[in-house]
């Protein structure tokens, strides 16, 4: 049994591509959400609740950890949540799976991320997710259980919503208007297409030599954030242009919003090359980015078949 934790973009697209290849799966989430398929079953659960958590996973092979408590809380929200999944692996046995970002790394200047790469972050946030790595993987090297870890940078694609590339931005390209990105125009910058990113927790949940490190989401060729807009807009047939907000504005809309004050933490993501390197995920797993242009293409579609069916709802 695979035992995902969040039905959210990323929770959604594994179950369905686990289910996909025959597998057994339940999701675990508070609403009780998730797709809808003969081989998913779908259950309320709070991960805060240690006991109820290890009586969902008690029959599980591989657990996923796909939970994203609220970002302006991450040091409040994640430590608990990720305890629990650990205690719930370790008496279980299951292998426990770990989506997680490149926060940990911190501030590289622009060199490109390997998995290699020190987990050096300073900041609140980034801090919180090298701490979680470091204890999975060091209760993992201790033989307290088995685990593995995914970072992906920035997603992008089918279900994800609130994500930079997400609601603020998509469908503006497809209204032709221009769209206001935070950070540089003109840098490159790695996106994670989110069914590559399903592709790799899926393979790496089942490949024992995977376990007892971290791999990352094959990424395609980074381009410039101008460069996506661009390629977005060919891929819906409109002409929106990009534009960046100014620091400035940035700063002052951060004294009122709390989710714009804590991504000052991250500026440094969108001032200077931020850039993947996957290239052990790829030989290892045989699995490579999906081309931009078939992403971007694919997203574009399902934005406005998104936008059929709430019209339809309406």
């Amino acid at each position: 049994m695979h035992v995902i934790f969040g039905a959210g973009p990323v929770g959604t697209t594994l179950a369905l591509e686990l289910a996909g290849s025959g597998e057994q799966v339940r999701v675990l989430s508070r609403s009780g959400n998730g797709p809808s398929h003969p081989a998913i079953t779908r259950e309320r659960l709070d991960a805060t609740d240690l006991e109820a958590t290890r009586h969902a996973t008690r029959d599980a092979s591989v657990m996923y950890n796909a939970l994203n408590p609220p970002y302006t809380h991450w040091e409040r929200d994640w430590p608990p949540l990720h305890h629990n999944l650990m205690a719930a692996a370790e008496a279980s046995g299951a292998v426990l799976v770990m989506m997680d970002n490149l926060y940990g790394y911190g501030d590289t200047d622009g060199t490109p991320m390997t998995t290699s790469t020190p987990l050096h972050a300073t900041g609140t946030k980034g801090g919180t997710r090298a701490r979680m790595s470091d204890e999975l993987l060091a209760a993992h090297a201790a033989g307290r259980l088995r685990a593995t870890i995914a970072r992906a940078s920035d997603f992008f694609g089918p279900l994800v919503v609130d994500a930079n590339l997400g609601e603020r931005v998509i469908p503006n390209i497809i209204a032709g208007k221009t769209v206001r990105l935070l950070g540089a125009l003109d840098q490159p910058h790695s996106i994670a297409y989110m069914p590559d990113v399903a592709r790799t927790l899926a393979a790496i949940g089942h490949t024992e030599s995977a376990w007892g490190r971290a791999w990352h989401v094959p990424s395609a060729p980074a381009v410039t954030q101008a460069e996506m807009i661009r390629m977005l807009a060919d891929a819906a047939g409109t002409t929106a242009k990009a534009a960046s907000v100014p620091t400035w504005m940035l700063r002052a809309i951060g004294l009122v919003s709390p989710m714009i004050r804590a991504l000052g933490e991250v500026e440094y993501q969108f001032a200077k090359p931020f850039i993947v390197d996957a290239s052990d995920t790829e030989s290892a797993f045989g699995i490579t980015a999906t081309p931009l242009v078939e992403a971007f293409g694919e997203t574009i579609t399902w934005w406005r078949d998104r936008a059929v069916t709430v019209k339809a709802a309406a």
